[in-house]
Parts: structure tokens; C-alpha cells; sequence
């Protein structure tokens, strides 16, 4: 019997569909239009690797398939090309980003290409050529003069690796997210863009989303609204305020002292000039050493403060508290958190501290005393020692009590948010530079539109020494400025490369427009994206700062509001490709490498199995032999098609049309690898077949296109298909011819299954037991034991007891 030979076939077809441009999707054309795409990769030397391949094979075999179903797809790709990858390997082998950047997306080009995917080359994008980051300054521009983009001095994330600032979404656990060194705090210039300003936004725009539950509850936790109160506290020896925040307005009468966060910039002044200026400085150095997660955790030990010579009133009872510098206060909200025994960061401090603490809550509303507790008292319960609130449940109270408070002027209700501004700003040289000049005498002056690009110049040291790289280069740096024309400085830094990933969804459409970003009719004609695949560790960063971006670009006109609020529809995360049971890594010595697999049995096979090990959302772990079952898949699937064309039986009629509705009901859900078991199933019984119909062949080969493209191709053209499979209609199914008079019926002998057969579903008890017998694997079992029990479930099961 012949064998598939993948390496021709495959080459065979890949050429065909670039020679007749089956790929290239008319963006004029918009009835049915699809919008399908998938996170594009960043071109490092390390090459497509298993987690690429798991992301953009399925990826693409969804795309054909609704292309056969009728939708016009568009489906495109390009390289995330900015970043440290590749300019660490510049500083450690003198490679420059450009040249090793180029290489790498040809190399990259050409895999994907091996693949068989439907990308029309024609529209990608590379984020580190000028034709592409023109735009990603002007969205810049556009933020600046809108006023979302601003500059400031802060305290922010530095990785003394990488020596360059870090966004708050890029450290994990105190580390840096590229390197694993731990994270430092700076103070430095930088520039924000006003993302908390779209926080309630992005939160009530979710009900627009299709996307895991998981991914929308890890944004609301990132954007962390709450609903609390501002109260003023107001010092004793001055008219100025404390003004805290506060989700829990029912412990104001527990409040003992109050704890500002070391970044405050009214602390200085506080202390300034008196005797506890030098111990509070001491510590402040000490807490700017810490990490965000050290100085929450929870260990009493790890509590560190100084008392800064201040007292305030609590507007509540009238009581004179301490003030402190704390390191589990952080610049959210005011920066300034009211301390109460009914906090645990706020107990351990006090004991640290010897600062009194007192309880308003108990379970029923007794007086309690902390000095009777080793932690805080956490529970709801009843208050007492509060006032006219005394005697009311807690919860009941809040409401209450913030009412009280706004009436008597110290307090008012407030909504918060734990988003913070991002930080767009670094110290690196592989960025887009950012469009500004500082002028002596204009100060700050954003570079007209039409100098855009702001090229980065290649004349640059970009060793990290802490300093921007692109103040190396004495030609950039000097320009002249836009408004008076004198002498005038580039700004040095590059923008984070997420701003680059931030659009390029708008920029695919309209990728070789100089004049705008998009044209606005091509983006109200295929906006938002229909289907969004990529991975989960997102979540945060990329899919927070794209949804921000694009609502900042329609509020300033340039996406028109029939496009919706959203840029991506329905979101899908790609499960995890294991090996051995562990995550692929070099340190483990368990990466495989896609091109052998794929120079051995070809693309299709290699995309099938990989679809086939699990559902796509959950991925699966790979083992070198288990391909060896599609291979022979493969194999007799092509040679199936040697068969003469006949009548199909009944039974090869039902099982086509079962599988029919099967295949197109598990790949709806991306359920490819039970798409491909239903094939394997078929296969089974059209192989005792003496002669099939040309349309049950031309059926199957169509099934089979979006899983193994080059194959189905082949097997279409074999039985004399005209044009292209994927120019075909996907099959479709006749629900009465689904439902089948014959059953599979289980045979279990002392509950274990032992075998199968197959007859009428309406059969007899007594037949169903003779046929049982009958199977050989079940004899086997009942030979010279004694049968003390038979099970016979009608159209089932038949199952025997023996001892």
C-alpha cells in the first residue's frame, strides 16, 4: 500500500496556495467577515518553538474552518520586535538588534510558512521598523496632547539587571518578570500614561466580552475597585489634614494611630528639622530597599515604621493618635491608611511599636480587650464603644457611619481603584524613542506629526550602565526645537514595548497606510476582532493596556464608535504543552524541537497530534512515540482513498452523518482532539467497506482540511475535486440520519470491561448474553469460572459475575 509522503505533498500544496493567492483576505469584501488572530511572537534566535506551534497550528486550523463555513477570514501575522532579547544579545555578542531581529523573522517566516498556516505575508507588521513605531509615537503624541501622558518624578520598579524601570504588571512576586533579579525602588523622572482614568470603563465594558471568567476576574482584581470613605484627620498643631481612605468606616472608633505610606511627599516636611527627622530618613532608606510584596506580607517582624512627632485627631471621638511612616502604607489612594485593632498588618505594627490598641467589635457586642488577644479580631460582629452605633451589627453599621461622617463634614464616600498609571518609560535602547524635546526656553514640546518617525540611531553604546542608552549618541540627542527653533535635547528613553503590542491589531488592517494609523472605513468595516488567541499570562499587561489604548484612540476620534467599545471579542487562552509531566524548559533538558518531528512525518501530522493530546484550552503532555498513532492515521486515511467508488450501507450512512455533526460540534468548542478521535472512528468502519461513495470520500477529505490542510488537499484533488478544499462548503449533516437502530453494548465480567460488540439496540436479553460470550476477550475471562450473575441493561451494557 502506498504511503503519504508528507515532504512532497506538503511542498506540493504550500506552493500552490502562494501561486494562487489563496490566502489573501479582500478587506473591501465585509459581508460575513471574520477577524481572526492570534498574539504574534517575538522573533528571538531560539526560533518557533512547542508553545508557538500549540498557539498557531489550531489557531490556523480554526480559521479554515470558518472559511469553509462561509466567512470572508482575515487572518494575519508580524513580530513583537522590540525589547531586551534582543538587545542583551547585542551587549553580549556585538550582533546589533537589527541584524539579528532581520534573520530571526525570516527564519521565523519560513517556519511558519513550514507549518501550512493561511497568513497573507502582504499584511504583517514588525514593531521595530520606522514604518511601524511612526505610529507608535504618534498614539504617543496623541495621548500627550489629550493630556493622558504626563511626566513625573516617582518612586519606581528598577531591575538592576536589566537597569531599567519596570511596570508594576512586569514584577512578580518582588522579581523582575525577564530576569528573575530582584526589584529594587528608584526615584526617577518618568513618563505615565493615565490608565486609571479608564479603570471604571474597563470594568463596565466587560459585559462586552467573551472571554474566560478566570481572565475577566483577574482584571477586576487588577483594577481593584472598592467603595469606602475619605476621612480627615487634622493635626493638632496646624489646620492641615490627614485625609485616609477607608473601606471600613465601622472600626473608626478603634482607630489609634494613623501610618503614612514612606513615598508621601508631605513626610519631609513633617519632619524636617526636628529631632526625628534622622531616624525617620533611616527608615524610609530602609523601606525603599523593600519590594512591594516584602512590605505586605504579613509577618509582624517584617512591620517597620518611626513615629514622626505628629499627632492627629480622630474626627470620631476626639482622641489625639500618633502619627508614623510605615512600610505596609503604599502610595494607593491617599497613602495614608487609619490603624485599627481590627487589621492584622495593623495589630502586629502596634505591638511592635507599643502603640495602645482597642476593640469596637465583638461576637455579641461585649467589651473585649486586645490585651486579652495575640491577633486582630477579624470577625463581624457587634459594635460597642462606638457612639450611637453601639449595639448594631458592623455590616449594618458601614453605611451608617459614612452617612454620619459626610453629614458631620470630616468624611465623604469615595470609589477607589488599585490601578495605577502605567509607566511608560525605559532606560533601554531596542524601543521606539519617545517624540519630545526639551527646549531651555519652551521647556517640554512634543515633535510635530509630521517629523515622525523619530528614528533610533544606530551610533549607540547600549551597554546598561543605568543611564539610557541613546545619550550616547551626541547626533540624536541634539535637535533643535519645534517651537523657537533654538538649540534643543531628544528625550532619551524608549517607550515600553507593550505600547508597541498595544495596536497592532488596528495596524494590520491598514499596514502600508502613511498617512493615518488606520482608515476609519476599513476599521468600521472589521473591527472589533472576532477571535483572540494567546496565552493567559496576559491577562494583566497586554490585554489591559490594548483594551485602554483602543478606548483612548476612539474617545480621540480616530476608531469610529460603530466599531464597538472592545478590540477583541472572544478571547481564548492555549493550554500548556508539557513533557514528562513538567513545563519545557533548557535548565530541564526536556525542550523538543518542532522542525525534526516535522522534517520526519510533516506539518500536518505534527499539528494533529499536538491537537490531538487534549482539549486545546488544556493542552497535554508530549511523548516522542505517541505520534506514531497518527502517522498510521495518516497512512490509512490516504490509502482509503484507493477504494472504488460504491453505495454506501446504512450504517455507513448514519456513522458519516454522526460524524458530521460531531466534528462541527467539538471543533465550535476547539475541541480538536475529539474532532479527531470521531475521524478515527469513521475510519474504522469505512475501512471494512468494500466500495464508498465519492461523496463520503469528498466528505472526509473535507472534515479533515482544518486539522491536516496539505492532506485534505491532496486526498480532494485525488478524487477529483475542482479548485481548492478550503473553497468548499463545509459538510453538512441531516439530523434524522444521525440517529442509528444499532448500539454499542459493554461487556463487563466482575465490573471490569472486557469487550464490546455491536447489534441492535433493541435486542433480546437472552441474545445480548449470547453474543457477549461470544467476544473473544470476554471468553477468555469466563473460561472454567462459574457464572453466578448475569447484567443485562437494554441497548447497554451485559455484564457477568463469576467466582
Amino acid at each position: 500500500m502506498p504511503k503519504y509522503n508528507s515532504s512532497e505533498i506538503e511542498k506540493k500544496w504550500q506552493q500552490k496556495w502562494v501561486e494562487t493567492g489563496l490566502y489573501k483576505t479582500d478587506l473591501g469584501k465585509t459581508k460575513k467577515k471574520y477577524y481572526n488572530l492570534t498574539m504574534f511572537p517575538y522573533p528571538s534566535g531560539d526560533k518557533l518553538h512547542m508553545g508557538h506551534w500549540y498557539n498557531y497550528a489550531p489557531h490556523d486550523s480554526w480559521g479554515r474552518y470558518m472559511r469553509m463555513k462561509g466567512f470572508n477570514v482575515f487572518q494575519p501575522m508580524g513580530f513583537d520586535a522590540f525589547g531586551l532579547p534582543a538587545e542583551n544579545y547585542a551587549i553580549k555578542t556585538g550582533v546589533h538588534p537589527t541584524i539579528s531581529i532581520k534573520e530571526n523573522v525570516n527564519t521565523m517566516i519560513k517556519q511558519l510558512s513550514r507549518i501550512g498556516t493561511m497568513y497573507d505575508w502582504e499584511k504583517m507588521v514588525n514593531t521595530s521598523t520606522p514604518e511601524y513605531y511612526k505610529w507608535t509615537q504618534w498614539i504617543f503624541l496623541q495621548m500627550y496632547k489629550n493630556g493622558l501622558a504626563y511626566k513625573k518624578k516617582a518612586a519606581v520598579n528598577w531591575c538592576p539587571s536589566c537597569n531599567t524601570v519596570l511596570a508594576n504588571e512586569q514584577v512578580k512576586e518582588g522579581k523582575c518578570d525577564r530576569c528573575d533579579s530582584e526589584v529594587e525602588k528608584k526615584e526617577l523622572s518618568q513618563w505615565f500614561w493615565k490608565l486609571s482614568d479608564y479603570a471604571q470603563r474597563l470594568l463596565d465594558d466587560m459585559q462586552y466580552l467573551e472571554w474566560p471568567e478566570k481572565t475577566l476576574t483577574m482584571q477586576k482584581n487588577w483594577i481593584g475597585r472598592s467603595e469606602g470613605v475619605e476621612i480627615d484627620f487634622k493635626f493638632t498643631d496646624s489646620d492641615e489634614v490627614l485625609t485616609c481612605y477607608t473601606t471600613r468606616p465601622d472600626t473608626i472608633y478603634s482607630v489609634t494611630f494613623v501610618v503614612m505610606a514612606p513615598e508621601h511627599p508631605l513626610i519631609d516636611k513633617l519632619v524636617q528639622g526636628t529631632k526625628y527627622e534622622k531616624e525617620v530618613q533611616k527608615v524610609v532608606d530602609q523601606i525603599k530597599k523593600q519590594t512591594d510584596i516584602e512590605r505586605s506580607s504579613e509577618g509582624g517582624k517584617d512591620k517597620l515604621g518611626a513615629f514622626l512627632g505628629k499627632y492627629v485627631i480622630n474626627p470620631a471621638n476626639g482622641e489625639e493618635i500618633p502619627v508614623y511612616v510605615a512600610n505596609f502604607a503604599l502610595m494607593y489612594g491617599t497613602g495614608i491608611v487609619m490603624a485599627d485593632a481590627h487589621d492584622q498588618r495593623d495589630f502586629e505594627f502596634a505591638r511592635k511599636y507599643n502603640i495602645p490598641l482597642k476593640f469596637v467589635i465583638s461576637k455579641d457586642g461585649k467589651e473585649i480587650d486586645p490585651k486579652d488577644f495575640d491577633e486582630a479580631f477579624l470577625d463581624d460582629g457587634i459594635l460597642f464603644n462606638s457612639g450611637k452605633f453601639s449595639g448594631m451589627g458592623n455590616r449594618e453599621a458601614l453605611s451608617k457611619i459614612a452617612a454620619w461622617m459626610e453629614k458631620e463634614g470630616f468624611g465623604s464616600k469615595t470609589v477607589n481603584y488599585r490601578l495605577r498609571d502605567w509607566l511608560v518609560s525605559r532606560q533601554r535602547y531596542w524601543g521606539s524613542p519617545i517624540p519630545i524635546v526639551y527646549c531651555e526656553k519652551c521647556g517640554e514640546v512634543p515633535v510635530p506629526e509630521e517629523e515622525l518617525p523619530i528614528m533610533l540611531p544606530e551610533d549607540v553604546d547600549f551597554k546598561p550602565t543605568g543611564e539610557p542608552p541613546l545619550a550616547t549618541s551626541e547626533k540624536f540627542v541634539k535637535t533643535k526645537c519645534p517651537k523657537c527653533g533654538g538649540a534643543a535635547k531628544r528625550d532619551v528613553e524608549t517607550m515600553d514595548t507593550f505600547v508597541c503590542s498595544s495596536f497592532y491589531q488596528l495596524r494590520y488592517l491598514d499596514n502600508k497606510n502613511e498617512k493615518e494609523l488606520a482608515d476609519k472605513k476599513v476599521l468600521k468595516n472589521w473591527l472589533p476582532v472576532d477571535m483572540y488567541i494567546g496565552g493567559a499570562e496576559h491577562a494583566c499587561m497586554h490585554l489591559i493596556y490594548s483594551r485602554f489604548v483602543y478606548k483612548a484612540l476612539q474617545d480621540f476620534g480616530y476608531i469610529p464608535k460603530e466599531c464597538g467599545p472592545e478590540p477583541f471579542r472572544k478571547l481564548i487562552h492555549q493550554g500548556l504543552i508539557t513533557k514528562d509531566g513538567a513545563k519545557m524548559s533548557k535548565s530541564k533538558g526536556n525542550v523538543v524541537s518542532p522542525d525534526s518531528f516535522v522534517e520526519q512525518y510533516g506539518s500536518d501530522v505534527f499539528r494533529m497530534y499536538l491537537m490531538f493530546m487534549g482539549p486545546y484550552t488544556d493542552g497535554g503532555d508530549w511523548s516522542d512515540a505517541g505520534i506514531s498513532g497518527i502517522v498510521r492515521f495518516v497512512d490509512r486515511v490516504y490509502n482509503l482513498f484507493e477504494k472504488t467508488d460504491g453505495q454506501d450501507s446504512p450504517e455507513v450512512l448514519t456513522k458519516l452523518h454522526q460524524t458530521i455533526k460531531k466534528v462541527t460540534s467539538d471543533i465550535e468548542q476547539l475541541h480538536f482532539n475529539t474532532a479527531i478521535a470521531a475521524l478515527m472512528e469513521l475510519l474504522n468502519l469505512l475501512e471494512k467497506q468494500k466500495n464508498i461513495s465519492k461523496d463520503t470520500l469528498q466528505n472526509l477529505a473535507l472534515l479533515l482540511a482544518p486539522m491536516a490542510p496539505h492532506l485534505a488537499e491532496e486526498l480532494h484533488e485525488k478524487r477529483g475535486g475542482e479548485g481548492s478544499v478550503f473553497a468548499q462548503t463545509w459538510p453538512s449533516y441531516d439530523e434524522k440520519l444521525t440517529v442509528s437502530d444499532t448500539a454499542t453494548f459493554a461487556v463487563q465480567v466482575n465490573g471490569k470491561l472486557r469487550g464490546t460488540f455491536d447489534a441492535d439496540k433493541n435486542l433480546a436479553k437472552e441474545e445480548a448474553l449470547k453474543l457477549a460470550r461470544e467476544v473473544q476477550n470476554v471468553a477468555v475471562h469466563l473460561e472454567g469460572k462459574e457464572v453466578v450473575k448475569e447484567i443485562f441493561v437494554k441497548g447497554k451494557l451485559v455484564g457477568f459475575v463469576v467466582k
